[in-house]
């Protein structure tokens, strides 16, 4: 990478730190100690980092505990959606009569669903959990990856059809290549959404090492600085299962113009 690159990429990150930088200034001191911001509703941000580092390895047992639930939902949303989304651009008919519902069933309150999951699966089964962040991965996923699908150019469908290809071959060559960057925007969403899914779920019960229940219990005991300690793990695991994807987007997308600008 040149100096011209790196100086740009600088440049680039400059505002986000200096945002990052502020935001811990005030949680630390402008918060409290000038809009006298009580502890049970924002603690102090060394409070925080304190008990995060005194309790770090229950946090992150909690953690990890919680994000196998996540990345589980996230491989069976994201992978179902894919599969479907593959079965509604090959019939488009299908497609036009079944994504109206899909729609329609993305607008029901993840939270009005985890109740059932857990009475399908069991208040202590991680496949209530896993099918909660599954449905929240579902939709961003079957909606972006058939879009993808369906916006191939029609003069390389008119190319492929003049070599005699088959359906099956265009998927593979041109339609599939093509919805790629889609798939990635959507799986970047997913990604959070899925942590987002897992941890909501704990709400409504769940293994006493879940993160989730760890929070609840924390904000009923008045242990807000654990609660807060608990929601930083999660960020971090959130983020880190991002950037997973942000990478493979690199290594699998890296033909793709956007992709190519972001190197420079």
């Amino acid at each position: 990478m040149t100096a011209t690159a790196l100086s740009r990429r600088a440049q680039d990150w400059l505002p986000a730190a200096l945002v990052f930088a502020f935001g811990l200034v005030a949680w630390q001191w402008l918060l409290p100690d000038v809009v006298h911001v009580q502890r049970f509703l924002l603690p102090r941000f060394s409070a925080v980092m304190s008990t995060f580092w005194i309790e770090r390895s229950s946090l992150f047992a909690a953690g990890w505990f919680t994000f196998k639930e996540a990345l589980g939902g996230f491989v069976l949303g994201c992978s179902t959606a894919f599969i479907g989304a593959l079965v509604l651009a090959r019939w488009k008919p299908l497609g036009r009569a079944v994504l109206p519902y899909a729609i329609a069933a993305n607008a029901i309150p993840i939270i009005a669903f985890a109740p059932i999951t857990n009475a399908w699966f069991g208040l202590l089964s991680p496949w209530s959990k896993i099918v909660i962040s599954a449905v929240l991965c579902f939709f961003p996923v079957l909606v972006n990856t058939l879009r993808g699908l369906t916006s191939v150019r029609p003069e390389s469908l008119e190319l492929m059809r003049s070599y005699a290809a088959s359906e099956a071959q265009i998927f593979r060559r041109v339609r599939i290549p093509t919805s790629l960057p889609f798939v990635f925007t959507a799986l970047k969403v997913a990604c959070v959404l899925s942590m987002i899914g897992a941890v909501v779920g704990d709400y409504f019960g769940g293994s006493t090492t879940a993160l989730g229940v760890q929070i609840q219990s924390s904000v009923a005991l008045s242990r807000y600085e654990t609660a807060w300690a608990a929601i930083l793990v999660a960020s971090i695991l959130g983020i880190a299962l991002y950037g997973s994807v942000a990478l493979a987007e690199r290594l699998v997308v890296g033909w793709h113009p956007s992709t190519r600008e972001h190197r420079e």
